[in-house]
């Protein structure tokens, strides 16, 4: 029997190639769009694209924001990708000043216009980048990166994270001359701001040990 994972399905995410990342990882997945379907469920995905004010106000309209913190301060394993890694945050003023699920602390800021040297930076932020793992990593299926040679994964971002408590921060890039927020990692909660289903080998290695690590058989 295989571990299941439930993605949650609120209408703002390309669910399909999520689906066809974690299958490849040996998971077997269902989908929630439900309180009880989001209650039920053994390790949970947030994916996410769009603007964090709309993705909000769809987890609040289907009943399915206090189920999720609910089931993440229970313990369940939670992978939030994209947008729904900045969901993790308690805000962000992407669409208007808006509350996120208040799981990690901080809050979601857009990312800077002008590098370092005041050269023009491009936004949004498209491409590979390097990542540089932090100590927090150690405790999430970011680990299975742990001694790789700089691994790249796929960004498609306007907003950053800004964790309240750097322990929070797991991997940070190089955006402009300095150093971005790529991850967050609080105990049984992972954040990432990249797409580790379109990230080739690296990007599997993080959601397999995100399967290996949530441990519960069946759906």
């Amino acid at each position: 029997m295989r571990p299941c994972v439930t993605i949650v399905d609120y209408g703002r995410s390309n669910l399909l190639s999520v689906q066809r990342a974690l299958e490849a990882c040996g998971a077997e997945v269902q989908f929630a769009n439900t309180p009880a379907a989001v209650r039920a469920a053994g390790a949970l995905v947030l994916p996410g694209v769009g603007a964090f004010a709309d993705g909000m106000a769809q987890l609040r309209a289907l009943g399915l924001a206090e189920p999720l913190c609910a089931a993440a301060r229970a313990g369940t394993p939670l992978l939030g990708i994209c947008l729904g890694m900045q969901m993790l945050l308690q805000q962000s003023p992407e669409g208007g000043l808006t509350a996120g699920l208040g799981l990690i602390e901080g809050e979601v800021a857009p990312l800077p216009v002008r590098a370092a040297d005041g050269s023009a930076l491009k936004i949004p932020n498209v491409g590979w980048h390097a990542l540089r793992l932090t100590p927090a990593a150690q405790s999430g299926p970011l680990r299975a990166l742990a001694g790789a040679d700089a691994p790249e994964v796929y960004f498609v971002h306007s907003y950053h994270a800004l964790p309240a408590r750097a322990q929070d921060c797991a991997a940070v890039i190089e955006f402009g001359g300095r150093e971005v927020c790529a991850a967050v990692q609080r105990a049984n909660v992972t954040g990432l701001q990249f797409h580790p289903e379109k990230s080739g080998p690296a990007g599997l290695e993080i959601l397999r040990a995100f399967v290996a690590g949530a441990g519960v058989l069946g759906c």
